[in-house]
């Protein structure tokens, strides 16, 4: 929030309120879902759920509840004044089909509450191009013509593409307008993939990369030395790591379709995956204000009860770049001292979404498998979690006719006291036209308000 935001635009950051649609989210993007308990309002016994989180998970998991139980109502936690997660913040703005939105249902109520410089993590700079909902904006270097992304997975290889895609495509998406006047502006020409494991181990699908190799005016350069003997294996391998190995080595032999696209007489740019490498200090410039490059260690591979590990070689290298994204993954963090918490692989302990040894509790997303999986992966574990919640109620496992002095009435009632101002359904969906509205002034589906306080500005005009 902005210094000169009002004092009720701070009561709102505290505790915010927005009746919510409910969503299809088809993205592999990880939810702010910590867990899922019991509420109740009425003295009717109609059972209340709380999700804390609005992401794909959250949505899902309350998609499932409200399906298999007619009476059913959810409150969903959100310390934004808009909905959606990383699908509205982490998909990729050339992928407008992965942020497509479900039938609104009346049963749902949400209760919403630097080391260098050019050194970022990818989840931010996705942010940055998306509408970061902070106000201090991400203003990455893009003055060097060499980049690098340390990671292997999905969002790596987004960050790769958009700094190489050209702007006149990005344009026509809801890229945030800073973003692209900073893209026109851009000298990036070479963007490195890294990971620290190889081929067989990379975490990207076989769509991302695809896409990657399609990229107009841009090459793919693989080092054939990295697949050598591979071609043996692929037939052994499940069928999406078999399709996923064929065309990194297709790529490598230089048998992928050709790029010479859109009037582009030869590619200008281009992207490297590099294996078997992990960072291990970040050089800074001469006058320690810029990256100048980055030293990396060279593995080797090693399986070791049943896990192919990557083990360091003692080799080093310098990778001359002037920008740095990490990709490396992302780590959940406890809700409360009194929900179980596994410190060691950020997850809460269950059995089906049921958080162990703490009744009445479910959780879904990331904090209940880890950061793994595609939204195919968060779907199934939101049905599942769901499918849980309303087997408890139905059985009788869940005493739901105890709690109800609690619930939503109770929440509204505290919210009230406290003198809070909640952000409803109608202000989101003010939010919400405004933002079209600016797209379609400019040619584009949306343009996002960057900050919680223009969100609020806008809910509130």
């Amino acid at each position: 929030m902005a210094s000169t935001a009002c004092a009720r635009c701070r009561n709102l950051l505290t505790r915010r309120l927005f009746k919510s649609e409910m969503l299809m989210m088809p993205t592999a993007v990880h939810t702010k879902l910590p867990m899922i308990s019991r509420l109740l309002s009425t003295v009717t016994a109609i059972p209340h759920v709380c999700i804390v989180g609005s992401g794909p998970a959250g949505f899902y998991t309350a998609q499932q509840i409200l399906k298999s139980h007619k009476q059913a109502r959810v409150d969903m936690v959100e310390k934004l004044p808009v909905p959606f997660g990383l699908v509205r913040f982490g998909v990729a703005p050339d992928h407008p089909e992965v942020k497509s939105y479900g039938a609104e249902d009346d049963r749902v109520l949400g209760i919403g509450g630097e080391s260098l410089h050019g050194v970022y993590s990818a989840r931010s700079f996705v942010g940055w191009y998306n509408g970061l909902p902070e106000d201090r904006r991400l203003n990455p270097d893009l003055s060097s013509d060499t980049a690098v992304v340390i990671g292997h997975g999905n969002v790596a290889l987004d960050v790769a593409r958009i700094l190489l895609t050209p702007v006149d495509i990005l344009q026509k998406t809801d890229i945030t307008q800073h973003a692209i006047e900073a893209l026109k502006e851009s000298r990036v020409k070479t963007v490195y993939v890294v990971g620290r494991r190889g081929p067989l181990q990379v975490a990207f699908t076989i769509k991302e990369l695809r896409e990657m190799t399609k990229l107009p005016g841009c090459k793919s350069v693989f080092d054939t030395k990295d697949f050598e003997g591979l071609s043996e294996l692929v037939p052994t391998l499940p069928r999406p790591r078999k399709r996923l190995t064929e065309l990194m080595i297709k790529t490598a032999d230089g048998q992928t379709a050709s790029q010479q696209t859109q009037g582009q007489e030869s590619p200008n740019k281009e992207w490297r995956l590099k294996f078997l490498r992990s960072p291990i200090e970040i050089v800074p410039s001469e006058d320690g204000k810029r990256v100048a490059g980055i030293r990396l260690e060279v593995n080797e591979l090693k399986e070791s009860e049943g896990r192919v590990q990557a083990l360091p070689t003692g080799e080093e290298e310098i990778l001359q770049c002037g920008l740095i994204l990490r990709s490396i993954g992302y780590k959940s963090l406890p809700i409360d001292d009194s929900v179980p918490f596994d410190a060691k692989n950020g997850v809460i302990p269950n059995t089906a979404g049921r958080v162990s040894h703490l009744k009445g509790f479910y959780c879904s997303g990331w904090v209940r498998r880890g950061p793994t999986g595609v939204i195919l992966s968060t779907m199934t574990d939101g049905f599942e979690t769901g499918k849980s919640v309303v087997q408890d109620i139905e059985s009788g496992e869940l005493d739901i006719k105890s709690t109800v002095d609690k619930g939503r009435d109770k929440l509204l009632d505290i919210i009230e006291k406290k003198g809070l101002v909640p952000v409803t359904f109608d202000d989101w969906k003010r939010i919400d036209d405004l933002e079209k509205t600016r797209g379609e002034s400019i040619g584009k589906p949306r343009e996002k308000f960057l900050t919680v306080a223009e969100m609020l500005e806008a809910a509130f005009d």
